[in-house]
């Protein structure tokens, strides 16, 4: 440790500012009463393009990106890149979804995907189902910003005997962390994001321009990864894909896009906006945001030309990919800059893990407590039991990281972006047309993730000697076709819960089975700031409102 003595003090200087602000911003744009869903858990809906620029950046570009993307074209090569097509591909599909269910949720105060859902297909069922699906697959997502920060520490040597002196600064960390959000609610990683993601982008800029300067140019870079993948015996694609691969790289980028705007807590940072023009500067601009990760995937290769070695945990004897970034920038970048590098991943953590919190302590008030356990329960009280909730929500994170091994959390959000993708029917499409019933829809889901389960269930890892589970690439050969390629899980599994949501909508039509009564109206999807709300205590709460 005592070799990373400089790198200590600028990473801690650095996460205990960004703390204070996260402090701090309990009494930015501050209302006269924070009791409310609206304000706590949504910033009081007034987000500008600024604000909400730097808080979806910041939430969908985490800590466990930062690592894991360059990590993996480290070990596998071009099969790496699938995140940068897959977010640049995102935003032109998304941006009509999204304006749309900012309009009907602002002019129904609704603070979730699944309220829509309850609202629109007059079902509770369907919302609760949408409800569990959303917090199931965000729990482990929370538990991977950890991931983030627990290479950076073992990489400065920050590490102990025991697991829980071990974890400890993390623990320390997130204790801060759930502080400040009970605090403050959204507030606070909106306005931490204006930090986090300055750092990310001078970090990524500065290495960019850098590391092939000191690692003989792009050229040298690209040769010696050709030449590691060549001589590697374990299957890869090398700096280009190769055919067996193709089929599972596009369906994985094509479904992670659908995937990562139903994800509550991207929908919590859309929901805060202050208007639509806001989003749609938005969707215009965040793609500026894949630019920089096509960047940070590159960093994959120099870490092979620097001659990187991944750290291994003596006491399991596991190799830690996700140390290969940090390791980098701890041998070429001076020790202060190294440090500075170290916090845009820590602090890259906090953002996304505040967001993801909120949004499933949203989920939780909104659409099981309220709806089931206490259906009177009034504003401050929604609040306070999402207050708590997000709580333990991070507890759950830091218990996942500290009792459980940090690969089983990959593995489980690998999963978490395919159950995600069970409730597009409902949530995307539901925005566009009712014609899907909605037993046709529940229905949908159930068979889509029983078959998503089968399938997982049939997925080995060879590297991590797991049975099932093991990732999310399917063989193709499984379903009877005579060849070695694979296909992304989601992509198959949603494609069939659509078929059969329209079947059974069919079935029930023909039988003229009830569908409930929409209560949402045309105008609604078109409703902009300053149109009237349907829930006049929604609209009085944020009546407060100011510009950007």
């Amino acid at each position: 440790m005592s070799d990373h003595i400089t790198e200590i003090i600028v990473f801690s200087f650095l996460f205990l500012l960004v703390s204070g602000m996260g402090f701090v911003a309990a009494r930015w744009r501050r209302p006269d009463n924070m009791e409310h869903l609206d304000e706590w858990g949504l910033g009081g809906r007034s987000f500008g393009g600024w604000i909400t620029w730097f808080l979806v950046g910041g939430d969908l570009y985490t800590a466990y990106t930062f690592v894991a993307v360059p990590a993996l074209i480290f070990g596998a090569g071009a099969a790496g890149f699938f995140a940068v097509p897959y977010t640049i591909v995102i935003y032109p599909l998304f941006f009509l979804i999204l304006i749309r269910l900012w309009s009907v949720s602002h002019r129904h105060g609704f603070v979730t995907p699944a309220d829509f859902v309850r609202t629109r297909f007059d079902s509770p069922t369907l919302a609760l189902l949408v409800a569990i699906t959303g917090i199931v697959a965000t729990m482990p997502y929370i538990a991977l910003q950890l991931v983030g920060i627990e290479a950076v520490l073992k990489t400065m040597g920050v590490t102990g005997e025991s697991a829980i002196a071990r974890h400890l600064p993390i623990i320390i960390a997130f204790a801060i962390l759930a502080a400040y959000t009970y605090q403050s609610g959204l507030r606070a990683p909106a306005l931490i994001a204006f930090v986090k993601d300055t750092l990310i982008y001078i970090v990524i800029l500065v290495a960019v321009i850098y590391l092939p300067y000191k690692l003989g140019g792009w050229g040298s870079i690209f040769d010696a990864a050709e030449a590691k993948f060549t001589a590697s015996p374990a299957p890869n694609d090398g700096i280009t894909l190769n055919a067996n691969n193709q089929i599972q790289y596009i369906t994985l980028a094509l479904g992670s896009a659908l995937a990562l705007f139903l994800y509550p807590h991207s929908i919590t940072g859309v929901l805060a906006s202050k208007n639509r023009n806001v989003i749609k500067r938005n969707m215009s601009a965040l793609p500026a945001y894949s630019f920089l990760l096509g960047l940070l995937a590159l960093l994959g290769y120099a870490a092979i030309a620097s001659g990187v070695k991944p750290i291994t945990d003596p006491a399991t004897g596991k190799v830690d990919s996700n140390t290969v970034v940090p390791l980098l920038f701890d041998m070429q970048f001076p020790s202060w800059f190294a440090g500075v590098a170290f916090a845009a991943i820590g602090i890259g953590a906090l953002v996304p893990a505040a967001i993801m919190s909120i949004a499933a302590a949203n989920l939780f008030t909104r659409n099981i407590y309220k709806e089931y356990l206490r259906k009177d329960a009034s504003p401050a009280q929604e609040a306070r039991v999402s207050k708590v909730t997000s709580l333990v929500v991070k507890v759950g994170a830091v218990a996942c990281i500290v009792f459980l091994d940090p690969q089983f959390s990959i593995d489980l959000q690998l999963i978490g972006g395919i159950i995600i993708l069970q409730t597009a029917p409902s949530v995307a499409l539901g925005l566009f047309t009712r014609w899907l019933h909605r037993g046709g829809l529940i229905a949908g889901w159930a068979v889509g993730m029983g078959l998503s389960m089968w399938m997982l269930w049939q997925i080995p890892n060879p590297a991590t000697g797991r049975a099932h589970f093991g990732g999310s690439a399917f063989p193709l050969s499984d379903f009877g076709f005579d060849t070695p390629r694979t296909i992304y899980v989601g992509f198959v599994t949603v494609i069939l819960n659509l078929l059969v949501a329209a079947v059974v909508t069919l079935v029930l039509r023909a039988m003229k089975t009830p569908d409930g009564v929409d209560g949402t109206t045309q105008d609604d999807y078109f409703a902009d700031e300053g149109d009237p709300r349907v829930d006049k205590d929604v609209a009085a709460a944020v009546d407060h409102k100011s510009s950007t």
